[in-house]
This record gives structure tokens, C-alpha cells and sequence, in this order.
């Protein structure tokens, strides 16, 4: 089981400081949402995660050891824009995944074990919806449907952490509805921590078990030039979702390597913590 730790990390460029004394835990298998206005050094802090950014003071720790320097197959990501390469097919996108993981020189698996990952890739592409889509290319598919392919792209790897960079704020309402529950069914089949910066509440509420709000609290014009963000506010969602849980008849599809997984239930939408985030 997958813990972040973070020890009083501050990110500075030159004379700008980003984040400023941050400390945090997070508990294996959480679902974890940064929220913040613009420019308060949510995505920083995401990237530091992934290792694209480093820490000027203090350190992460993932499982008590140091974060490694560079990006790797425990952590994987999913950002705004579908990030998929478009001259693959669905099914190549999600096998390359595997592919580079098991074989970064030559991007190539041969054989049984091929076959094999193309068998998980093909359950894992029905598991987001795109059972029938294994032959089209992403220019073939809608917005929502590059994003369960991302989505699924980011999973094969099977990561400890997986990190989401505003994944659904350009889809339109409806869709984003549908990748909720499908958002919140892989949290529950995938043993991972998942952290996620959005600007939307309502989605904060929807699938994270704990928000986190950055700000930043110096307001008088030389402090804001000066002076990053910290935590203001770390609300854990009532009522209390674990990954995991059986909820009665809302079950899903298990993949195969994979325990059976339940979509957990809803958050409390009229909890007073909406009003105070």
C-alpha cells in the first residue's frame, strides 16, 4: 500500500515562491482533490509528485523512501488534454503502455507474452467503455472517449500513485458525469492512490475522499510578488469513502490480475463543508 508523505516542502523560482511550508499525508488508497484558485501552485505541486519538478526545501517521501528524481511506471498521469498519440490505435495505445514498462528499448513484446497483454489491454478497454473502439484511432473518437483512453493508457501500467491534472474540465457536463463513475469504479479495482487538481467543487465532492485548498494568504500587492501558497483548509469527505467497499448492487466488471471492484457511494452533496471550501 501506496503512502505519500510530505515534509515542509517549499518550491521557489528565483524570488517567486510557489508553495511555501507544506505538510501533508496521505493514506494508502486515498483519493485525494487539490482545489485552489488559479495560480496557487496546484499543478506544481502535482508535477513534484510526478518528479518534473523539484523541491527547493523539505522532501516527499513515497512509502518513507525519497520520491525518485525522474518520472517512473508507479506514478502515472493523466492531463486535461488527451494526452494519447494519435498515429496509435485504441488497443496500441493501451498495449504500448506495457510495452514501454516491460521493454523501453525496443517498445516491442513478442509471443505469449503479447498476446497476453493484449488479452488485459482488451479487458481494460472494455472495463472504460470502448469495447467495439480496439481498431480506431483517436481522431475517431469523441472527447470523453480519448479520455477513458488516457485513462486506461495511465492504469495499464498498474501505478501505486496515480496523478490527474485537470482530466475532465474540458468535457461537457454530461460526459463528465459518465467519467465520474467510471473515475470512481477503477479507484476501486486499482490499488493506487489517486491526488487531483480541479477547480470544480462539485467534482472535488463527487470522488475525493479528502480536499485540500491551496491559497495564498498574503494579500497586500508586495506580499503576493513575494510569497507563495500554503494549506488552508483539508476537509476529509463525509460521508467517509474507502476504496474498496461493497456497496449493495453497485459492482463493476473485474479486471483480469485484479480484485473484484464496487463504486462507492456518492458524497454528501448538502455537506456544510461545500459551503466553507
Amino acid at each position: 500500500m501506496t503512502t505519500i508523505a510530505v515534509r515542509h516542502l517549499w518550491k521557489e523560482y528565483g524570488d517567486q515562491i510557489v508553495l511555501e511550508d507544506i505538510s501533508l499525508d496521505f493514506a494508502p488508497r486515498s483519493f485525494i482533490a487539490l482545489v485552489g484558485p488559479s495560480g496557487c501552485g496546484k499543478t506544481t505541486f502535482l508535477r513534484i509528485l510526478l518528479s518534473e519538478e523539484t523541491v527547493t526545501r523539505g522532501e516527499v517521501l513515497i512509502d518513507g523512501r525519497p520520491i525518485a528524481r525522474e518520472p517512473g511506471a508507479d506514478r502515472g498521469v493523466v492531463f486535461q488534454r488527451y494526452s494519447v498519440f494519435p498515429h496509435l490505435t485504441v488497443l496500441g495505445n493501451v498495449v504500448l503502455a506495457a510495452e514501454m514498462e516491460e521493454a523501453p528499448f525496443t517498445g516491442r513484446l513478442f509471443g505469449a507474452r503479447r498476446r497476453q497483454v493484449e488479452e488485459e489491454a482488451r479487458a481494460l478497454i472494455a472495463e472504460v467503455g470502448l469495447k467495439g473502439a480496439e481498431d480506431k484511432y483517436p481522431a475517431a473518437l469523441s472527447g470523453g472517449m480519448q479520455q477513458r483512453l488516457a485513462l486506461a493508457q495511465a492504469i495499464m501500467r498498474r501505478p501505486k500513485i496515480l496523478l490527474l491534472d485537470e482530466p475532465f474540465g474540458a468535457l461537457d457536463p454530461g460526459i463528465r458525469t459518465d467519467i465520474h463513475q467510471l473515475m470512481l469504479k477503477l479507484w476501486n479495482s486499482c490499488e493506487m492512490t489517486v491526488v487531483m487538481v480541479t477547480h470544480d467543487l462539485k467534482e472535488a465532492f463527487t470522488l475525493a475522499t479528502r480536499i485540500i485548498a491551496f491559497e495564498r494568504r498574503r494579500n497586500r500587492p508586495e506580499e503576493k510578488a513575494r510569497y507563495g501558497a500554503t494549506i488552508a483548509k483539508d476537509i476529509e469527505v463525509w460521508p467517509k469513502r474507502i476504496a474498496g467497499t461493497r456497496i449493495a448492487g453497485k459492482t463493476s466488471t473485474p479486471i483480469p490480475g485484479r480484485d473484484d471492484p464496487a463504486i462507492p457511494s456518492g458524497p454528501g452533496r448538502d455537506d456544510p463543508a461545500l459551503q466553507t471550501a
